[in-house]
């Protein structure tokens, strides 16, 4: 019996002296672990809800992607084919990537060449294709007016035929205002617009109809 209540002392003693507001910290403790419990909960319920949007995002981002590419895939073979009179072009996407993410390849063929790489076209053909191609993406939400900064520079006198008889077509829907100096380019538009320093300093603008 005696051992039993020097056990029961010891084990009092271990304990320590009694805590009388253990209650109400206890009320404090648990009342701060629901605040951060419901703001826990907050956070989950706010990535979920973001993860979700950002999966729908991206599964219209993917669909609008596609539409818009296979837009600009039909258009940009008829403007291939107007620039260069006949010929043939294309732009491929890696579908073994995701479609946002993976390269695309522009592939093509003047009339009297057998290769389809841009690497084995001369400059001028080079840039008439990306002028064909811009076109292409233009093509798809066109606006009644168009700037065009000095996208003729690289052509040679060939070319820029090419190119001016095709602006003259586009010109009937859309209005283009074009930056250049190239002659035959001026010699195709209706209005020149320019700058001039006739006297030292100063400059000037000075227009021209050509109708």
């Amino acid at each position: 019996m005696l051992n039993e209540i020097d056990s029961l002392e010891r084990s009092l003693d271990r304990i320590g002296p009694i805590n009388m507001a253990v209650e109400d910290e206890f009320g404090e403790e648990n009342s701060r672990l629901g605040f951060l419990q419901r703001q826990q909960n907050d956070l989950v319920d706010s990535e979920d809800r973001l993860l979700k949007t950002m999966n729908e995002i991206d599964i219209a981002a993917r669909s609008q992607f596609l539409e818009t590419f296979e837009n600009i895939q039909m258009n940009f073979k008829k403007t291939f084919s107007m620039f260069f009179e006949g010929g043939e072009c294309d732009i491929e996407l890696n579908i073994d990537d995701d479609p946002l993410d993976a390269n695309i390849n522009i592939l093509a063929k003047p009339p009297g060449k057998h290769a389809r790489n841009l690497r084995m076209l001369s400059s001028g053909e080079k840039a008439l294709t990306a002028i064909a191609l811009l076109f292409a993406i233009y093509l798809v939400k066109p606006s009644p007016f168009c700037i065009l900064d000095e996208v003729d520079a690289p052509l040679d006198d060939n070319n820029v035929g090419k190119f001016t008889r095709v602006l003259e077509k586009f010109s009937e829907q859309t209005q283009f205002i074009i930056v250049t100096h190239n002659k035959l380019t001026m010699e195709s538009a209706k209005y020149l617009y320019g700058v001039t320093m006739a006297q030292s300093g100063i400059s000037k603008i000075v227009s021209v109809q050509l109708d």
